[in-house]
């Protein structure tokens, strides 16, 4: 029998009219350069998305064709969210800190169209648009003005490019199964590989985004999305922020730790997302500045690991509640978030913190599980380990054009993340490493995220990681690298932070005093991740 239900088709489409017909007051702000801000509101985002609809379509690109973004996080990137995907295109956000052989690669294995370029990034596509013969336009987006001709093929300007279309509403019909966005993961090992997102999979997303559950996005948040747009559809906020019609705070180019602590202060933000790093640089700026984060109610935090620390730090000394979340660019990419549930609102704050440093439990939308290295599941018991593996509505089930196939999707349809977790018997995730990055010492397994959390929560420790190097009699050893605090460095010693892991590690399990190493600043990644084959490199 077949269902009784209105065929509505999720896409980006009902999204943006939303936003035009509920919310057209609402404003997007974003820092620019030079101190001031750009503000404008939703009803008038609405009128520059349908005519860079136009204009796009007048430019012949087509439904399917991949239109890319070079970009930093800005109402003008925002345009290029909605208006690419709503007229049946893919939105490529490219990343900017790709190096120069990943960034060609990405381009051209994409196939790439259009790049919507900003001004002050010219420098890095003029270096590979020879390499890149299939892309047609470059598009430069300027702060303010018209975009100097920096030489770019086929170079144009964001304005005059907008100017060339008109304000109307001609949607085409699309299916919610069509491919809407994608993006790249970082290319650790290898090529990076792509991830092609449906409309369906990024409305639904959207809503769970929304959830009170979730990260709680509504229309009374003022929200400062920190993580990159360019990286992972940035958590999926600008699709549910225009959903619900919260005020959007864009950080604009290059934000530093002042800028984010004025744009919090100044526009009164509610919630804000962005990786551990970012949150201990504004914690170290509010300390030794000053600064006012009281309109901040929570901040979600993923990435990497969120050290106690922070999280105690952030509660304690601002008032602002840390939630933990854990995602991949393969699901969307929110996978768990971890609040605590009913039950243990009367617990002690120490017995809730257990909790709240888990990454949590899984979202509505998506199952996981726990397999041994022959499959087997494991049990939810807080004990055993296994690679964590997925399923979902918005996880990806396939990579995009990937030649010979990937490992790590299961014949049964479920993905395989390569993290090493546990689930205990409430539902919470816990990350103990990824597969590659567990050190085994004399056939025993050593946690590198828990002896990293750890570490975290010294107090002369702000940054601290830990790899493996091969070790002729155990196989592998422990490495410790800790950032000490300022003016900590002389009382940050090899005995003190073996005395320091010896309250959870066992003896043998400790990185010998002269693995342990104090270094200036942790490696990280382009999105902001502990680069560890940067610290392996020291010992290859």
């Amino acid at each position: 029998m077949e269902g009784l239900m209105m065929n509505f088709p999720l896409t980006l489409q009902p999204i943006l009219r939303r936003a035009r017909d509920i919310y057209p007051k609402n404003e997007i702000v974003t820092r620019l350069a030079d101190g001031g801000v750009h503000r404008y509101t939703y009803g008038e985002f609405y009128q520059r998305v349908l005519r860079l609809m136009d204009a796009l379509r007048r430019a012949g690109v087509k439904p399917g064709d991949r239109v890319a973004t070079f970009a930093w996080n800005r109402y003008q990137h925002m345009e290029l969210y909605y208006a690419i995907p709503c007229l049946g295109a893919v939105l490529h956000t490219l990343n900017i800190r790709l190096s120069t052989e990943q960034l060609v690669y990405t381009i051209n294995h994409a196939e790439d169209r259009f790049i919507f370029v900003d001004d002050v990034l010219t420098d890095q596509l003029l270096a590979v648009q020879d390499e890149c013969p299939q892309v047609e336009r470059f598009v430069v987006i300027a702060e303010q003005g018209a975009a100097a001709d920096c030489g770019l093929r086929a170079q144009e300007d964001y304005e005059a490019f907008l100017a060339g279309g008109e304000p109307v509403e001609d949607f085409p019909d699309l299916d919610e199964n069509a491919a809407c966005a994608m993006c790249y993961t970082s290319g650790t090992t290898g090529n990076p590989k792509g991830a092609l997102y449906s409309h369906r999979s990024l409305y639904l997303h959207s809503m769970c985004v929304t959830m009170a559950d979730t990260m709680a996005l509504s229309q009374y948040d003022i929200v400062l999305p920190i993580v990159p747009m360019f990286h992972v559809n940035c958590w999926g906020i600008p699709f549910a922020a225009v959903m619900t019609g919260a005020t959007i705070v864009y950080p604009g180019q290059n934000p530093q730790a002042a800028d984010l602590v004025g744009l919090i202060q100044n526009e009164k933000v509610t919630l804000s997302a962005g990786v551990p790093t970012i949150w201990n640089m504004v914690g170290q700026y509010v300390d030794q500045h000053g600064g006012d984060l009281s309109s901040l109610q929570r901040v979600v935090c993923g990435g990497s690991a969120v050290p106690r620390a922070l999280m105690q730090k952030y509660e304690d000394d601002y008032g602002v509640t840390i939630i933990q979340l854990w995602g991949m660019t393969e699901l969307s990419p929110l996978g768990t978030v971890s609040r605590i549930k009913r039950h243990m609102r009367e617990w002690p704050r120490e017995r809730q913190y257990e909790y709240r440093l888990k990454q949590g439990i899984p979202v509505p939308g998506v199952e996981v599980r726990i397999e041994d290295e022959a499959g087997a599941l494991q049990p939810w018991d807080g004990e055993h380990m296994g690679e964590l593996v997925v399923r979902g509505a918005w996880v990806i089930r396939d990579y995009y054009r990937m030649e010979g196939g990937a490992s790590a999707f299961k014949a049964d349809g479920w993905f395989g993340t390569g993290d090493v977790a546990r689930m205990d018997g409430e539902g919470y995730m816990q990350i103990t490493d990824r597969v590659k990055d567990l050190i085994k010492s004399g056939g025993e397994w050593i946690s590198s995220v828990d002896m990293e959390n750890l570490l975290m929560a010294h107090p002369d420790v702000v940054e601290a990681a830990v790899v493996a190097r091969p070790d002729a009699k155990w196989d592998e050893r422990p490495v410790a690298f800790v950032v000490p605090a300022d003016g900590r460095a002389d009382a940050l010693t090899a005995d003190s932070v073996r005395e320091w892991l010896g309250s959870e590690f066992a003896q043998w399990q400790l990185p010998y005093a002269d693995d342990v190493h104090t270094i200036d600043a942790i490696p990280k990644t382009s999105v902001g991740k502990m680069d560890k084959k940067v610290l392996r490199r020291r010992f290859d």
